[in-house]
């Protein structure tokens, strides 16, 4: 025989585990679970309800563009009519050519006021910067009065909607006199 001594196994600690103790650590587990969920849910939810809102704000501000974009050459019809008739001949013209021509005005503005109330308005470029996004250069002015890039002259006038372009400006554009 050997002098083997044998050590006897000692069982580790047995722990005594209550059942109820792993139902609530359980339960606390799928109540922060659930509580999450609920959490980013809701986030998801707002942030839905934002982009909503947002859409519906924009497809309101953009939905007459084609409309407007169609009646844009009637307002240019319009103001072409009233640059036709010089100020001295106005002056001189009878009263049925003067109230033709406080019509013609009237429509004008009539037409420019239902642009704006549908947030469409006409853009200012003289004196501006030349900004390639709202005007298009039809040719250049050699002066030194302005600095190269200012818009000198319009040809066309130009609209947007909302921050959007809706025609470009047809403008002169001042270039630098070597």
């Amino acid at each position: 025989m050997t002098d083997e001594t044998e050590i006897p196994e000692t069982p580790e600690a047995e722990i005594d585990v209550d059942p109820r103790d792993v139902e609530i650590i359980t339960l606390k587990d799928e109540v922060a679970n659930s509580k999450d969920r609920l959490l980013r849910l809701a986030a998801e939810m707002d942030n839905l309800r934002k982009r909503t809102e947002r859409e519906k704000a924009e497809a309101t501000l953009y939905a007459a563009t084609n409309f407007a974009r169609d009646l844009l050459p009637v307002a240019d019809n319009l103001g072409r009519a009233l640059q036709a008739l010089p100020q001295d001949e106005r002056e001189q013209a009878g009263e049925m050519e003067r109230n033709l021509i406080a019509g013609v005005e009237m429509t004008e503005r009539e037409l420019l006021h239902v642009f704006q109330r549908h947030g469409i308005r006409k853009l200012e470029t003289v004196g501006q910067k030349f900004d390639p996004n709202f005007h298009q250069a039809i040719y250049e002015v050699p002066t030194n009065e302005k600095p190269p890039g200012t818009v000198m002259q319009e040809m066309q006038p130009g609209f947007a909607v909302g921050d959007r372009c809706l025609r470009p400006a047809m403008v002169g554009v001042a270039k630098a006199v070597n």
